[in-house]
């Protein structure tokens, strides 16, 4: 049986971790799963959005312990970045869809998502410093931006879980919905997102995540960079035949 599984279906792909019985945790085999995945989705023009999950009754439980306390994983941790890099990388948006815990390692793998939708038995926790190891995939650097420093110290200093209403109320996950409508969620907002102009959502992605990183004014001439790119392969014309949509959907919205 594969440790993950990968399903493409009209510009959506959607990856699901499959390890249930150990509750997704992050092995070496599953590490490297992920890690291939996500750079052979970069390489495949049909793929517009990605949903990552987790099969069963969890997101994931982190790095897998039985391995790490084996002796087996010496290297985990910075080494294994490229595992998260590659999800960061992708040029796609990627849905985290969080069906149960994310806990540690499987915490930072949610963070590598672009956003989060969260079901009702959806639980985070921070316990490295409960397993006696910190983080190498950019937990604690991307919380504290997330939901901010007091927070975020809250959680990796106690490994306190959180649920998915108090997730919410702090913003880490954008909305929380009840478990049997967690997929059909993530794939209205997968086909909301495939229904924006194809080059325009890759450069807004690039734009916010490289300015978020920045400084406020790097972020600014970064955004006017991109934007007089972007403009000088756009048309009137297309911008025309976009229009009556646009506004098509604003009715249907507001209704």
């Amino acid at each position: 049986m594969s440790v993950l599984l990968v399903e493409k279906s009209g510009g959506i792909a959607t990856i699901t971790l499959n390890r249930p019985e150990a509750l997704n945790a992050l092995n070496a085999e599953l590490r490297n799963a992920i890690e291939r995945a996500f750079r052979e989705l970069a390489q495949d023009g049909e793929v517009r959005v990605a949903i990552l999950t987790g099969a069963g009754r969890a997101f994931s439980a982190g790095i897998d312990l039985k391995e790490l306390s084996s002796g087996r994983m010496e290297q985990s941790g910075a080494a294994d970045y490229d595992m998260i890099g590659a999800i960061r990388d992708l040029a796609a948006p990627v849905i985290g869809a969080v069906n149960g815990h994310a806990i540690t390692g499987g915490f930072e793998l949610a963070l590598a998502c672009d956003l989060l939708i969260a079901s009702e038995d959806a639980q985070f926790g921070d316990t490295h410093a409960r397993v006696g190891i910190v983080p190498g995939w950019g937990l604690s650097q991307r919380l504290p931006r997330l939901i901010g420093i007091g927070r975020a110290k809250e959680l990796s200093l106690t490994g306190n879980f959180i649920g998915a209403a108090q997730a919410e109320r702090w913003g880490l996950v954008n909305r929380v919905v009840p478990a049997e409508e967690l997929m059909p969620a993530c794939r209205q907002l997968a086909l909301d997102m495939l229904s924006c102009d194809p080059p325009s959502l890759r450069r807004y992605k690039q734009m916010i995540d490289r300015g978020y990183a920045g400084t406020f004014s790097d972020g600014m001439a970064l955004e006017q960079k991109i934007s007089r790119e972007h403009l000088a392969d756009v048309t009137s014309e297309a911008i025309a035949a976009r229009r009556a949509g646009i506004q098509d959907r604003g009715r249907r919205q507001q209704s």
